[in-house]
C-alpha cells in the first residue's frame, strides 16, 4: 500500500489531503509542518524533519510555503521519493530548484490539483491557439480573504495555458494590477484581476473577447476536497513514473 506523506501537514489543504488519502484507502505516513506545531494528522504528531518523513513514506505532497521548499526537496532527492508540489506563489529560484530535483526523482509541481481546472486549461490553450490575436484573454480570480499570493497559482496556470496556445511567452505578456490611466489595452496581452474576500474555495474565469463576441470558460470550487482528492490521484500516478519534471496533463492523460 503507497503511504502518503505531507508537508505543510497543519494547514487546511494537509488535512484535506489526509481524510482524501484514507477515503482513497491509502495510509499516512504522517506530516511536517513547522516546529512547535500542536496539530494531528491522521492521528499521529506532525514533526519537523522533513527527511524523516521521506524516508518513511512512498511518495511525499507538498502544500506548505515556498520558503520550506529547497528542504523538501532535498529530503526527497536523498530518499530517492517522488513528490506533488502544490504550494503556489514559486519563483523563478523555486522552479530551478525543482527543475534541479527532477534530474534524480519524479516531480508533478502544479497550481492547482484539481482535475476539472486542469481540464479547463486544455481548453484555454486549445481557444487560444485557435482565436487569433484581434481575440482579448483576461483572467477573473476569486479567494477567500485569508489567501497571500495573487494572483493566484491556478490564474497564472491558466495564463500559462494561454500563453502556450498563442506561441508566447506569459512573462512578456502579463498585464496585472491596472489602476489609474493606464491607457488602451495592448493586443497580446493576457490580464489578471484578483478578489479576495469571504471563504471562497477558489473561482477562475477566463474570458476571450473580440468584437460583437465573448467567450467565457471558467471553474469554481466549492471546496478543498476537489484539490485533495487531485493531488491524491497525481500522487499515484507519479510513483510509478521515472525521474523528471511533470504537471496535470499527465495525471489526466493529455
Amino acid at each position: 500500500m503507497t503511504k502518503i506523506g505531507i508537508y505543510g501537514a497543519a494547514g487546511r489543504m494537509g488535512q484535506a489531503i489526509a481524510q482524501a488519502a484514507a477515503e482513497a484507502g491509502l495510509s499516512v505516513a504522517g506530516g511536517v509542518d513547522r516546529p512547535g506545531t500542536t496539530a494531528l494528522i491522521a492521528g499521529q504528531a506532525i514533526g519537523a524533519d522533513p527527511e524523516a518523513l521521506a524516508l518513511a513514506s512512498g511518495v511525499l505532497i507538498d502544500f506548505s510555503v515556498p520558503a520550506a521548499l529547497d528542504a523538501h526537496l532535498a529530503a526527497c532527492a536523498v530518499a530517492g521519493k517522488p513528490i506533488v508540489i502544490g504550494t503556489t506563489g514559486l519563483e523563478a529560484q523555486h522552479h530551478a530548484l525543482i527543475d534541479k530535483a527532477a534530474q534524480s526523482i519524479p516531480v508533478l509541481q502544479t497550481g492547482n490539483t484539481s482535475l476539472g481546472v486542469n481540464l479547463l486549461a486544455a481548453l484555454v490553450e486549445e481557444a487560444a491557439r485557435r482565436l487569433g490575436e484581434d481575440w482579448d484573454i483576461e483572467i477573473v480570480e476569486m479567494h477567500h480573504r485569508h489567501k497571500v499570493d495573487a494572483p493566484s497559482g491556478t490564474a497564472l496556470l491558466l495564463g500559462e495555458a494561454a500563453a502556450r496556445g498563442r506561441g508566447i511567452t506569459l512573462a512578456e505578456h502579463k498585464a496585472s494590477g491596472r489602476d489609474g490611466i493606464t491607457g488602451a489595452r495592448k493586443a497580446g496581452d493576457v490580464g489578471f484581476a484578483a478578489l479576495r474576500g469571504g471563504s471562497v474555495a477558489g473561482d477562475h474565469q477566463v474570458i476571450l473577447a473580440t468584437e460583437g463576441e465573448r467567450i467565457e470558460l471558467g471553474h469554481r470550487a466549492e471546496n478543498r476536497t476537489i484539490f485533495a482528492r487531485g493531488a491524491i490521484k497525481a500522487a499515484q500516478w507519479l510513483r510509478t513514473q521515472p525521474p523528471g519534471r511533470y504537471d496535470m496533463k499527465g495525471v489526466l492523460g493529455l
